[in-house]
């Protein structure tokens, strides 16, 4: 029997899914449930169905599985920032660990590989050091503001509806950020809205304030603010950014990127400084880094030293090995690799990023490290010596097949691979397992309360 847009059923939810949604059978479809449980009875409705699969939303929880909790923030049932506050951590932890053992399995066709339990995050709140804020000249409001799930009205400062590029959620704090980050914000959103000066609209592309990005150096207790803007407003601006730098002194840097495209990015085409140089400092174990606003940097300064770490020790450095860091952005991985090493070469194609790292390799007086900034395709395809330890941190989408290919004719020792996607991350190791030996997995908590998981691999030649 054919399953249609509407129709309501009543199921039981048998697992979770990577991307974080519950899976259940209905008439043999597989329909996915966004918010369930392994364990809950629900009643739901489809949302979308296709020739294979169904997805549907809870309409009411009948028997509520033991490991479902009750959020403590009041936007998690619609807020895209942390979808699983609704399940026990130690749950959630088993369940990504069970991401990582599915994806090798069903993507890269490896099995027997032991996966180690995911070490946990000392907080599973209050961890990130960076969060981006959307400005919206129309709020979404929630189901208990009046208005169901089409409502909106008036200003908005905060997150986005999850799958939506319009919908903004006006927020007064994120339980993700320290608390200070949210008085911070409440105090740029008291500005904003006396200021008489429209926020941009996501529809109509009208408007001055878009975004608010805040990141925090949890070793130093220092603050960068930069607010994104549609063009610049010196006065207007420099006025905002007095007035938080009176009343916090922690914030070390605001700044002012400019961005008048029409994509939605918290990045800009140009960048002035408001107060201080546009940077950071931070301590990850013995090691000193200056962060500028749009290098990356792992959000959660709790396990980053733990992560570090796992890749040290994967990596078992002599003092005789050369080393290539790809993706290294601001030289973090290298930095803690540079002792055991002869020499480490360093790629990203971010220029603050490689402008950070080179600041970073002399700040900690490191002397066998270079870094280069640039497509890591083809950089990589110009190296010449075969490094016999190649570490990889690519985005979420993984690495492009050129640089797997580059990989597998430099063919080095031993790779170690840091991944935040599993399938990205087994779809690439699928690619290598021909000259490759899957050694040792370990994943690392550094997003609890979403489904996201980190995952540090040793892969050797054979």
């Amino acid at each position: 029997m054919d399953i249609n847009k509407g129709d309501k059923a009543e199921v039981e939810i048998d697992k979770v899914v990577y991307g974080g949604r519950g899976l259940a059978r209905l008439k043999g479809m597989a329909i996915f449930v966004e918010g369930a449980v392994p364990g809950d009875r629900v009643r739901i409705q489809v949302v979308r169905a296709k020739r294979n699969y169904a997805e549907a939303r809870i309409k009411e929880v009948i028997e509520a599985s033991p490991y479902r909790i009750m959020p403590l923030c009041p936007y998690s049932d619609y807020c895209g920032g942390c979808t699983w506050q609704h399940i026990a951590y130690d749950q959630q932890l088993a369940y990504k660990q069970g991401f990582v053992v599915d994806s090798l399995g069903h993507i890269a066709d490896i099995t027997g590989v032991k996966v180690n339990d995911v070490l946990p995050s000392p907080r599973i709140f209050r961890y990130r050091n960076k969060m981006e804020f959307s400005f919206s000249d129309r709020r979404w409001l929630l189901p208990q503001q009046g208005a169901g799930d089409s409502g909106s009205a008036g200003f908005a400062l905060g997150l986005h509806v999850p799958g939506t590029f319009h919908k903004v959620i006006d927020i007064e704090g994120c339980l993700l950020q320290e608390e200070r980050g949210n008085e911070i914000l409440r105090e740029i959103r008291g500005f904003v809205r006396q200021s008489g000066v429209p926020v941009y609209g996501l529809r109509s592309h009208q408007g001055f304030w878009r975004y608010v990005v805040l990141r925090h150096s949890r070793s130093l207790n220092e603050w960068m603010v930069n607010i994104v803007t549609s063009e610049e407003r010196q006065g207007l601006l420099r006025r905002l950014a007095s007035m938080l730098g009176d009343r916090f002194s922690e914030i070390v840097s605001i700044s002012n990127a400019v961005n008048t495209r029409k994509g939605g990015t918290a990045v800009g085409e140009w960048e002035s400084p408001l107060i201080g140089e546009g940077s950071m400092r931070e301590k990850i174990g013995p090691y000193s880094f200056r962060i500028s606003t749009h290098s990356f940097l792992q959000t959660n300064a709790h396990l980053s030293e733990m992560l570090y770490r796992v890749v040290e020790e994967f990596a078992s450095l002599t003092g005789r090995q050369t080393v290539v860091d790809l993706y290294c952005g601001i030289g973090t991985v290298s930095a803690f690799l540079a002792s055991g090493a002869s020499r480490i070469i360093g790629f990203d194609i971010s220029e603050s990023a490689i402008a950070d790292a080179m600041r970073n390799y002399e700040l900690n007086g490191l002397v066998n490290c270079e870094f280069s900034c640039g497509d890591v395709r083809l950089l990589l395809s110009r190296v010449e010596r075969k490094p016999d330890v190649l570490v990889a941190d690519p985005p979420r989408t993984g690495m492009h097949k050129e640089v797997i290919r580059d990989i597998v004719q430099l063919l080095p020792e031993t790779i170690i691979y840091v991944s935040c996607n599993p399938t990205t991350m087994a779809r690439d190791i699928a690619l290598l397992k021909e000259h490759y030996e899957l050694e040792a997995v370990q994943p690392i908590d550094l997003f609890p309360n979403t489904y996201h998981i980190e995952t540090v691999t040793r892969l050797k030649r054979r």
